[in-house]
């Protein structure tokens, strides 16, 4: 039976892990025996308190023979040095030092295989999200199936808050669904007889019969699976810092020991290059600034799940945005009030809120809320009913309001809907007063109100050269956001599948940002260089990304690029830092005047450095954000 700990280590890398707990547990019998216990003896030759290193130097082998493969292949990096340090620590006796490698490289080995499987666990997430069963109506009567059973053409029932589980048409019931994840639209959106629905919908309060368009593997639902499985296979390998200066600082480091040897003809001075060449400032201090920036991160709202995230973001040089949820608030506004002749805003305002208040319409608390920021008084309604095809219908004050659509009132009374405006961009709903037609009302998913700041910051402050708006929505939608915000690349009704493809094609030219909230962005998430997710939405989303942003602001966007930039500066000092001084040890050590223990004993103290250095990454700064203090750019 599997467990959450079993799965854990699965993804960790089995034998990573038990090699980094064999090291801990060597090191840990190893200061007992010599610092607890009077007197140990010795076996085989050995005094006894050496024998847990050699035994956790054993499990370390195959990290050897695997670096050593990667060096007959011509890849060159610091963990390779790493394991050169091992074989080296083993000859000069140097136990401890040794077993303390194994384990920052069996451990550092883990935590990547760990982020390796961030997409794998996604797909987990996304898997669970659907149910496994469906229930299926036949002759009145409701059996659970699996989904695999389902047929097209089933009648099945959803229950109130269950999710979706194939791409239908309603039959009877009605509700409103959550389709958000899968669509981009940022709207609970009504269901009634009709209705189309999509698999992995929400459904809300009201139960709803179905009849099954698709089966489940056909469904919308499944599609986003499988592009988010193809968006895993597919995804490159990005090279770490440390592997980047690993490549130049190894085969330095080799070629200079090999040739004080061959100049000297001693082999011991070979070992004491080795020894203060060993990349600690590597192995240590990045890992030491990562860590830093992670816990900074973290305080200040923004939970870092791929460390790799805090090297790369700094690097991006294309920021792709979804609309809903990340440029805008996510929740639709009432924008725009247009009263016929012989109506005031006031007038209609009042009396359709005070008719709403009795609807479970996903454009309701909109219209409430604009009627109390207008202080307007909310009156008694009667005889309130909605009925499918009728839209919102009561009486106030002793007249009867009618709230519908504009296709609605078209089939009703084909002449009330002469007078109406024109068609613009947005949701709008038509309101009658009896049988005449009194307003439009026009609402909006508004933008984040620090999004045109924000976006304006972009290019000068963190060296942004494009920065694209992406998103499932219409085009009139999305771009009246781009020209609200000042993005000028925009792409409007974008499939998960075409948000794919094109977040793969930038980041084939350059490194990316993508940021979204949805199941529909998770796919393009995991292909990106690093993937932002907003909110505690979907456990999908959040899986997909690197980073999530608990309170879907941008100035913690903002936050993250200081946090990053900072952290990739502090790690490069101590690396570059400590690996110039290993240079001038290596070179002293080269000439015969650093012998192997005095090299050692030199290293420690420039691994200190690097460290202390590393750790002012976990410090926070005077500023992390100032976005918001500046005036935009242009």
């Amino acid at each position: 039976m599997k467990t959450p700990t079993s799965d854990v280590i699965a993804a960790l890398g089995a034998k990573e892990v038990v090699i980094a707990v064999m090291a801990v547990a060597a090191i840990g019998i190893h200061l007992v025996l010599r610092f607890g216990v009077a007197a140990t003896g010795a076996v085989f030759g050995l005094p006894a308190q050496e024998i847990p290193l050699l035994v956790a130097l054993a499990c370390g082998v195959p990290l050897v023979v695997d670096l050593a493969t990667h060096m007959v292949r011509g890849e060159f990096s610091s963990d390779l040095l790493a394991g050169i340090s091992i074989v080296t620590s083993v000859v000069l006796g140097e136990y401890l030092a040794g077993t303390l490698v194994v384990l920052m490289l069996s451990g550092g080995q883990a935590l990547e295989a760990f982020a390796v499987r961030r997409a794998s666990f996604a797909l987990e997430a996304l898997a669970k999200r659907l149910p496994a069963l469906a229930h299926r109506k036949t002759d009145g009567d409701v059996a659970d199936v699996p989904l695999a059973e389902i047929a097209v053409g089933d009648a099945l029932v959803v229950f109130p808050h269950e999710t979706c589980p194939v791409d239908g048409v309603v039959l009877e019931g009605r509700s409103t669904m959550n389709e958000s994840y899968l669509t981009g639209e940022p709207y609970l959106l009504p269901k009634a007889t009709g209705s189309a629905v999509l698999s992995g919908a929400v459904n809300g309060d009201g139960a709803l019969t179905i009849r099954a368009e698709k089966t489940a593997v056909d469904s919308r639902y499944a599609k986003i699976m499988q592009v988010m499985r193809e968006s895993e296979q597919r995804r490159p390998r990005l090279r770490r810092l440390g592997d980047q200066l690993g490549a130049v600082y190894t085969p330095l480091a080799i070629a200079l020991a090999v040739l004080a040897w061959a100049f000297s003809g001693d082999a011991s001075r070979f070992l004491a290059v080795l020894v203060v060449a060993t990349p600690c400032p590597l192995l240590i201090a990045i890992p030491v600034a990562i860590i830093g920036s992670i816990s900074l991160a973290a305080r200040r709202g923004v939970i870092i799940k791929d460390p790799a995230v805090l090297e790369l973001i700094d690097t991006c040089r294309v920021a792709i945005f979804d609309k809903t949820g990340t440029l805008t608030y996510g929740q639709p506004k009432l924008t725009e009030i247009l009263p016929a002749h012989g109506f005031t805003k006031d007038e209609t305002l009042g009396a359709v809120a005070s008719l709403e208040r009795y609807s479970r319409h996903p454009l309701a608390s909109a219209m409430i809320d604009a009627a109390a920021e207008a202080k307007l008084p909310l009156q008694e309604a009667g005889e309130v009913s909605e009925r499918p095809g009728e839209g919102l219908r009561g009486v106030i004050g002793g007249r009867t309001i009618q709230v519908t659509s504009r296709k609605k009132l078209a089939l009703q009374s084909p002449t009330a809907a002469e007078p109406l405006p024109p068609l613009s961009g947005g949701l709008e709903c038509v309101v009658l007063i009896d049988g005449r037609y009194a307003a439009t009302f026009r609402f909006r998913d508004e933008p984040r109100a620090e999004g045109m700041s924000f976006v304006r910051h972009l290019k000068p402050q963190h060296g942004f050269d494009r920065v694209l708006l992406v998103s499932g929505d219409r085009e009139t939608e999305v771009r009246y956001l781009a020209e609200k915000v000042g993005v000028t690349e925009v792409y409007s009704s974008q499939s998960p599948e075409q948000k794919l493809a094109l977040v793969r094609q930038e980041t084939s030219r350059a490194n990316t940002v993508f940021m979204g909230d949805g199941i529909n962005d998770a796919p393009a998430l995991t292909a990106a260089t690093v993937g932002i997710a907003f909110g505690q939405g979907s456990d999908v989303t959040a899986e997909a990304a690197g980073v999530v942003i608990l309170d879907s602001s941008l100035e913690r966007v903002d936050e993250l690029l200081h946090i990053g930039r900072r952290m990739r500066s502090i790690a490069l000092q101590s690396a570059v830092g400590g690996m110039g001084l290993s240079l001038i040890g290596m070179l002293i050590a080269a000439a015969g005047y650093l012998p192997p223990v005095a090299g050692a004993i030199s290293q420690e103290v420039i691994d200190v450095l690097a460290v202390l250095n590393a750790m002012r990454a976990a410090v926070t700064p005077r500023t992390l954000s100032d976005y918001q203090t500046r005036p935009p750019a242009g």
